[in-house]
């Protein structure tokens, strides 16, 4: 079972009637047209970026796109000169939480914090999340609002709660109270948190992926070991949420996640978060990264005391050894042909939301990507890894999300943060 397959009833409600009814007149029409005309065009498929062209979005869709001499641009539309620059997708992060951190502290899950936070991820470049576990009520009415033409921040989709159960019957009622709200995944860990827990038993994980496809849901799996991730793949796991920190991916793990094609998640920046917090990080003093911190978290992070604990603390130690073999399983898995998609775990207390995801895509870069595939990952691979199938790429008939660069990032994966705008359904986003 193909993650992309399984189409929620509420999207597959609304593509229709776009379909039917509001699509057609709204991308016929000229008015409120928007026209990015002379850029380098990242389109996020498997095409080579285009130089010199023009990209028109119409009530908030992408109506036309391609070389400056083929697109006409629609009488009244408002002109946008890029030449000299590049335009990509807006990113998407197939891993992230939109929840209660406010500062260092939680317990803020509200609808203002959650607005804040998907302002953040907007400003970053970041248009659409995938919140995988600890979504509540107001997060679900922020997913449901999102689709209009009015949009100016980050699009966000939900899990719900994080499935756990010491028996079968609760695994399926939590699975079934998540797809009554409408969730767009059902969110699982298989994880003994380096020995210090329990892990949920073989069994009840089948009953949780039974359950959830009876409801036409994909499972996205938190794990950390080789084992666990063959076993979740043989019981029909959708998306493999982190990476194999454990041991080298093996001959049978690939031969595995590429024959039921299900997406792999690396989010090495949330290991990078467990130990950075020793010493002061050099991003600490990056100002793409200082324009929207609030320099109280930095003054916490760097205290003594704090740092003395993440130096001596047994868990950040593993998971930094851990961080070794995750990216040289990147790597292995890249050159075999498995589809990596950007996310970053981001939303809990200092994993910076959007700056992050700049950070996954440098590490991706590092551990022996290329800047293309990584750019690949973090937009259309990874919309079609979450299975929201209108976002990740700029195309016509997909949402005009988009991100106006001064540098290339096909040349250089740190000019993703040259960031001179970013667009949802077609409006800037607020600086």
């Amino acid at each position: 079972m193909k993650l992309r397959l399984l189409v929620p009833v509420w999207l597959a409600s609304f593509m229709l009637y776009m379909a039917l009814v509001g699509f057609a007149s709204l991308v016929g029409a000229n008015e409120g047209s928007l026209a990015f005309v002379g850029a380098t065009l990242i389109d996020g498929t498997d095409a080579e970026p285009l130089e010199d062209s023009v990209i028109v979005i119409t009530h908030g869709r992408i109506r036309t796109v391609g070389p400056r001499g083929s697109v006409t641009v629609p009488d009244g539309a408002v002109v946008i000169d890029a030449s000299g620059k590049t335009i990509m997708p807006g990113i998407v992060n197939a891993h992230a939480h939109v929840g209660g951190t406010l500062g260092l502290s939680t317990g803020h899950y509200n609808t203002e914090n959650l607005t804040r936070q998907l302002g953040l991820y907007a400003r970053y470049g970041v248009t659409t999340v995938a919140s995988l576990g600890g979504d509540e009520a107001q997060g679900f009415a922020l997913r449901d609002g999102q689709f209009d033409a009015g949009l100016n921040r980050a699009r966000v989709f939900v899990a719900g709660s994080v499935v756990a159960g010491s028996t079968e019957e609760s695994v399926r009622e939590q699975v079934n109270s998540n797809a009554d709200q409408g969730a767009n995944f059902i969110k699982v860990r298989v994880d003994d948190n380096l020995g210090r827990s329990p892990k949920m038993a073989p069994s009840l994980i089948d009953a949780l992926i039974d359950q959830a496809h009876q409801r036409r849901l994909p499972v996205a799996v938190h794990l950390f070991y080789l084992d666990d991730a063959k076993y979740i793949l043989r019981a029909g796991a959708d998306l493999i949420a982190h990476s194999i920190r454990d041991l080298a991916a093996d001959q049978e793990f690939i031969d595995l996640v590429k024959a039921r094609d299900v997406c792999y998640v690396p989010t090495l920046t949330r290991e990078v978060s467990t130990f950075i917090y020793e010493s002061e990080p050099a991003f600490f003093s990056d100002p793409f990264f200082l324009k929207e911190v609030d320099g109280g978290i930095l003054e916490e992070l760097m205290t003594p005391e704090r740092q003395s604990q993440m130096r001596n603390s047994a868990s950040a130690a593993a998971y930094k050894e851990g961080l070794v073999v995750a990216k040289d399983n990147v790597k292995r898995l890249s050159d075999s042909g498995v589809r990596l998609a950007m996310g970053t775990d981001t939303g809990p207390p200092a994993r910076f939301q959007g700056y992050f995801s700049h950070m996954e895509m440098q590490m991706m870069v590092d551990a022996g990507m290329s800047p293309l595939d990584v750019i690949r990952s973090s937009t259309g691979i990874a919309a079609d890894c979450i299975n929201v199938g209108d976002v990740g790429t700029l195309e016509p008939g997909k949402w005009g999300d988009l991100v106006l660069l001064s540098e290339n990032p096909a040349e250089n994966i740190a000019n993703t943060k040259s960031i001179e705008g970013v667009w949802v359904a077609g409006n800037r986003v607020p600086d």
